[in-house]
């Protein structure tokens, strides 16, 4: 535990500048940059200790949720009752009861073309497209591969593995059939070459091998289906063909009936053929299911390719005869079926996705028995359903696991720990009243393995957003993933009309109701969303159903570009008559806005809110609607952050124009503003001048911008009503757009200047001015400052006087200029050149990673409400928050609630800029607070109270507010610590202050993609995920890096757009469209990770085989006594070639388990491995032991009844 006296630490250090406290990070990645003290902090009084070191850390995956990605195979094992998937990356997916879900991939991810379970030996077979074959230990919880073998001459096209057998059979491209010692994965001597299995009269090839299965009559004959229709029924010990079979269509799945006398074929035309051992000549029937009736002697109708048909035997009833596709070619439109034929009923089952492949489950493993199916598990390209075949009308098995995270594409994920314990409990009553009906009533028959809560057992939620506006709470607790509740956000609003959609929603081309941000707050249940139709909403959470009217309001958030004009010389006074300069126009934020009739579209919204009373179910009920609308005919711009606080009433959100608060409690608009507004209209009276270099020194001592505030609240509510554009007030409805509309003079020249200065793209830009566009160019006021460039112009020309004139305005307000290509942005002091080179902040991200628009506009990047210090030096806290930029600005906005608690319903709330500034390299993306002792503060929030509850008295009624405010003390020094971090670092600010105690430059070649201040072992600390794929944490708030990994790098928008932290050290992101990936930073939930997994294998006897009679077993002459190790073995068929396959040990096999174990963990490991195998060779024995008895012991018996029965007779009376 090392611990951290501020006092002692800053004492007697030199100011630093935060630009200047970069790191040498030429070649660095993240994490590489350096951390600085900066500033001379205040008196404290108190000492932090830091209990957070790097043994706390380490990454690790823990598991993944969702349908395969691309799924290509499927496989089950009847006895141990799991089920297996494997996909074209090379991904292997083996689910089994809920809890046990295990991931594990194929190092070289080549497509997964087949599965074999070693049934009830805890081992899995796959074959690769890479012509691999890998051999899978499933007796740990996390598989390994034991073998593998690469086959180098010839491809992989089938394999089947006999029950209880340890050969496996292997067919290839060029026809050929080879074998497989499963225990050794050496390839056998004997092979079935194609050239062999044919008759030698063919002349043509028969294609690749599509089937291989033994006969369950005698185990000595294989039956080989080649693909152009030709059938070869093997003898395995006189290695000759016994029979052939051939047809004129191409076979895709053939499969027996248990008696081992017949077989089904499966073809391209849509027809099945049954066909006999007896008459191998032609089938024994032929028929096309879903072909028209045809007249006699005429061939049937052909259809679609039946892809596979599985024959199914029961002991009471008409077999099952169950097949994919086969559809007549005249329905073109009818979806991907599955058909069912029992009897003379055909059942044919609609899919909504396409059937990659499916598996009838049956009550034994053993092939030569009455199958009774009793389930069909059907793999399509989307979903995992499970047919029940013992109900007449086949209904479906209710899936348990979370395979429809994808049913809408996923836009945006949050994740939150160590929630408080009864939500899960209260979402998962409501939503499982809207549950879907219809489902088996038997449980689901996939329920093999073993599974049990670990010691982590604190509650866990993910909200995921989809594009059709709904939203999904997930119960993610103890590594499991089960859905709780559904949102559907779209029903707030009206269904679109043909046609409609094109007018009314320009700014997005499908999916209006995508979710683009998620915020909530778990204690007061408040939830609030922001979609790509530039809307946000409100809800607050209930137990009971209402019928109410949509609230909705209206927000113009955009620069008027009308008011855009190039500079003229200064010739109107600078406060000019304010009757004949107010804008024409509603203000901003009316909720009675009209939309035009004009070409041009002006004040109306992208979707339009149900006006009518809407019935709302129990669980979150819409409170409010905010949109923004078009202006001028410009479309609303998406929003980029979102904030909400119960205990205040408010909501904030901004975009690339700027920022509005909502009081959602009075449905009132307390602010519109645009960003620059936000600068401007905390010093409009009073500039005081102030040197480059002086204003550079200043901000190199406190790493923030404080100006100067000369208007009060008082002051500004004495100004005319009429002229009420100042301050935003709910009561009357005023919206605040700073005083722009009481000097409209010089809202134009700023403007003019704003312009000039980040270059808007609503008017063209000049080639001169592109031209000037080069590495080693820069644009301010319109001109290239680039010594090695000629003068260039937007628009009029500046002259030297026009430029110092809107110099002077620098001390004022931060400036700005354009980067040199539209997706990087700079920010930079006015200094000289020298100076603007050395501390400019270059922000370098890719465009269609940036949430901002192309042009340089400053968007709000980040939002926080809190109990904090607006100014520097304040002597007591207020409600502030804190706003972030996409230029790196940090902004405090200071707001007046109504004191007494039931005035918040009626007396206005006032939100003002409070003139303080900070500043940070990059864009902002996240807030935080911690107490003087070092503890983090949560916002305030208010706590749960139904809002429809009937029973409870209205008068007796209060907010109960829980502020989390910092102990009051009257010694002086600064009380509170401030987190920010942005694309570039992170820095911690002492308040009231305003001392920047600390800097951290995360990176200088990439940029932070997520960041976020979490929990971890009752201590805070910054965790980020970077574009170059590192995961970075620090302690706070000295902001020690503790972990630097290179986990994953950007590979997908996906990725960036769906990962986050959260407490506890977790964390997950969207690793494909279907599935979730969650992992750990935590070094304790790394070592308890297998405990919480699931155990794949359990130990369960193998099912015995039927009895067969006594003469029949006896001397039956069945394949029981046929010996695969004979026939297959070195001893017999020799050595295969060794260019043929290459045999590669796995590294979790005893091989690979003795290189990378050691010490005594590693040899208890291999001993109690070494104990199961033999333990289990020896309970194998002994049960061949007892049966080798027990047919002793019979065969005694009858022999001594027989000499019983014939001792006293003489030889001629036989």
């Amino acid at each position: 535990m090392k611990k951290f006296n501020f006092r002692k630490v800053l004492d007697g250090l030199t100011a630093s500048s935060p630009g200047s406290s970069s790191g040498s990070n030429s070649g660095g990645g993240a994490g590489s940059g350096s951390t600085h003290p900066a500033g001379t902090a205040g008196i404290l009084r108190e000492e932090i200790q830091e209990t957070l070191t790097s043994d706390y850390f380490q990454i690790c995956k823990t598991v993944r949720h969702g349908f395969p990605y691309q799924p290509t195979t499927l496989a089950f094992d009847p006895v141990q009752k799991i089920l297996a998937i494997g996909t074209r990356t090379g991904a292997i997916r083996i689910l089994g009861r809920p809890g046990v879900d295990c991931y594990c991939q194929h190092e070289s991810g080549a497509a997964v073309l087949q599965l074999q379970f070693l049934i009830n030996e805890g081992a899995l077979v796959s074959a690769s497209s890479d012509d691999t074959l890998h051999l899978w230990n499933l007796r740990q919880k996390k598989p390994a591969i034991l073998h593998s073998l690469k086959f180098n001459r010839e491809r992989i096209t089938y394999c089947h593995l006999p029950f209880q057998s340890k050969w496996l059979y292997v067919g290839t491209e060029r026809g050929n059939t080879h074998i497989v010692n499963i225990e050794s994965f050496i390839l056998s001597g004997y092979v079935i070459m194609w050239n062999k299995a044919i008759e030698l009269s063919t002349k043509t090839h028969p294609g690749p091998v599509v089937h291989l299965s033994d006969s369950p009559r005698d185990e000595g004959k294989l039956l080989i289906g080649y693909e152009n229709g030709t059938v070869v029924f093997w003898d395995l010990k006189s290695k000759r063909a016994e029979l052939r079979v051939y047809y004129d269509e191409a076979i895709h799945s053939i499969d027996w009936h248990h008696e081992g006398k017949q077989f089904m074929c499966s073809h391209s035309d849509g027809s099945l053929t049954l066909w006999n051992l007896k008459s191998p000549s032609r089938p024994f029937q032929t028929t096309v299911p879903h072909g028209k009736s045809q007249r006699e002697g005429r061939k049937p109708e052909s259809c679609k390719p039946i892809l596979k048909v599985e024959y199914k035997t029961c002991r009471n009833s008409e077999p099952f005869i169950i097949f994919s596709g086969g559809l007549s070619y005249d329905k073109a439109c009818r979806r991907p079926s599955l058909t069912i034929m029992h009897g003379k009923a055909i059942t044919v089952l609609e899919m909504d996705h396409p059937i990659v492949e499916f598996l009838t489950l049956c009550e034994t493993p053993y092939p030569n028995e009455f199958q009774e199916p009793y389930a069909v598990a059907v793999l399509l390209e989307k979903d995992l359903i499970v047919v029940d075949l013992t109900q007449s009308n086949f209904p479906i098995f209710e899936n348990p696991y979370p395979m429809d995270i994808h049913e809408s594409p996923v836009t945006c994920t949050a994740y939150f720990a160590d929630c408080p314990p009864d939500l899960i409990l209260v979402l998962y009553s409501i939503g499982v009243k809207h549950k879907k009906q219809g489902y088996s009533n038997k449980e689901w028959p996939i329920s093999g393995g073993a599974w049990n809560l670990g010691t982590q057992t604190y509650p866990e939620i993910i909200i995921t957003g989809h594009a059709d506006g709904s939203i999904k709470f997930w119960d993610a607790s103890a590594i499991t993933l089960q859905m709780l509740y559904k949102l559907k956000t779209s029903k707030v609003f009206e269904k679109q009309k043909v046609g409609e959609g094109k007018q009314t929603c320009e700014i997005v081309e499908e999916d209006p109701y995508a979710i683009q941000m998620i915020y909530w707050c778990p204690e007061s249940r408040i939830f609030c969303v922001s979609g790509v139709s530039a809307y946000v909403i409100i809800y607050k959470f209930s137990r009971h159903e209402i019928t109410t009217e949509i609230v909705s309001l209206e927000v113009r958030l955009q620069y008027d570009i009308e008011d855009i004009i190039t500079p003229e010389p200064e010739t109107s006074p600078p406060f000019p008559d304010l009757s004949s300069q107010l804008p024409s126009r509603s203000l901003s934020g009316s909720t009675n806005t009209v939309a035009s009739e004009g070409v041009t579209k002006d004040s109306i919204p992208c979707l339009n809110v149900k006006t009518r009373p809407v019935r709302m179910p129990p669980g979150y009920q819409a409170e409010l609607v905010i949109q923004l609308v078009w202006v001028d005919g410009e479309p609303p711009q998406q929003i980029t952050s979102l904030a909400v606080s119960s205990a205040y009433g408010i909501v904030a959100f901004g975009n690339c124009n700027g920022l509005a608060v909502v009081d959602f409690i009075q449905k009132t608009v307390l602010l519109s503003m645009g960003t620059i507004d936000l600068y401007r209209s905390s010093d409009i009276y009073q500039r005081q001048p102030r040197s480059p270099r002086k204003n550079k020194q200043f901000i190199a001592d406190s790493g923030m911008i404080s100006l100067p505030f000369t208007l009060d609240y008082f002051s500004l509510f004495l100004l005319p009503a009429a002229d009420a554009g100042v301050l935003a007030c709910s009561k009357d409805n005023f919206c605040m757009r700073g005083l722009s509309n009481f000097y409209p003079d010089l809202t134009k020249r700023i403007r003019t200047s704003y312009q000039s200065l980040t270059e808007l793209n609503d008017s063209p830009v000049p080639q001169e001015l592109e031209r000037c566009k080069s590495p080693t160019s820069d644009h301010v006021n319109g001109h290239c400052t680039s010594p090695t460039s000629q003068s260039c112009s937007s628009g009029k020309r500046l002259s030297s006087a026009d430029v110092s004139k809107i110099n002077r305005w620098g001390p004022g307000r931060p400036p700005f200029r354009k980067a040199q290509s539209a997706a990087c942005m700079e920010i930079s002091l006015p200094v000289t050149t020298e100076e603007s080179r050395e501390n400019s902040y270059n922000r370098s991200r890719s465009s269609s990673i940036s949430s901002i628009d192309k042009d340089s506009k400053e968007a709000i990047t980040a939002l926080y409400f809190m109990e904090s210090f607006a100014r520097k030096n304040d002597s007591t806290i207020s409600p502030c928050l804190f706003v972030g930029t996409s230029l790196g600005m940090v902004l405090i906005i200071s707001l007046n609630l109504p004191s007494a608690d039931e005035q918040r319903f009626t007396e206005p709330v006032m939100v003002l800029p409070s003139g303080t500034f900070l500043s940070l390299k990059g864009a902002v993306l996240t807030f935080s607070c911690m107490d003087r002792t070092g503890g983090l503060m949560q916002p305030p929030y208010e706590v749960w109270r139904d809002p429809n509850n009937i029973d409870e008295n209205e008068k007796s009624w209060r907010r109960k507010l829980v502020m989390n405010c910092p102990s009051p003390s009257q010694e002086i020094g600064d009380h509170q610590y401030t987190i920010i971090c942005s694309e570039k670092q992170a820095k911690v600010f002492s308040l009231p202050s305003q001392t920047c105690l600390y800097v951290h430059n995360i990176t200088e070649t990439s940029f932070i993609l997520q960041a976020d201040v979490v929990v971890m072992c009752n201590s805070a600390c910054l965790a980020c995920f970077c574009a170059n794929g590192h995961i970075m944490i620090m302690s706070l708030p000295s902001l020690r890096p503790m972990l630097d990994v290179n986990y994953l790098p950007l590979t997908d928008m996906r990725i960036a757009r769906t990962f986050c932290f959260t407490n506890e050290g977790q964390a997950l992101y969207l690793v494909s469209p279907t599935e979730i990936q969650r992992l750990t930073y935590s070094q304790e939930m790394c070592d308890n990770l297998q405990d919480m997994l699931g155990d794949l294998f359990t130990p369960i006897e193998t099912p015995e085989a039927q009895n067969r009679g006594f003469l029949k077993g006896l001397f039956g002459g069945s394949g029981q006594t046929f010996d695969r190790e004979e026939l297959f073995g070195e001893a017999s068929a020799g050595k295969a070639s060794r260019s043929l396959a290459q045999h590669i040990p796995g590294p979790g096999g005893i091989e690979g388990m003795k290189g990378a174990a050691g010490g005594v963990m590693g040899e208890l490991t291999r001993a109690r491995i070494a104990l199961d195998e033999r333990g289990q060779r020896l309970g194998e024995l002994e049960e061949k032991t007892a049966g080798m008895m027990t047919s002793a012991e019979a065969f005694s018996k009858h022999a001594h009844e027989l000499m019983l029965k014939y001792k006293d007779k003489k030889w001629y009376q036989f």
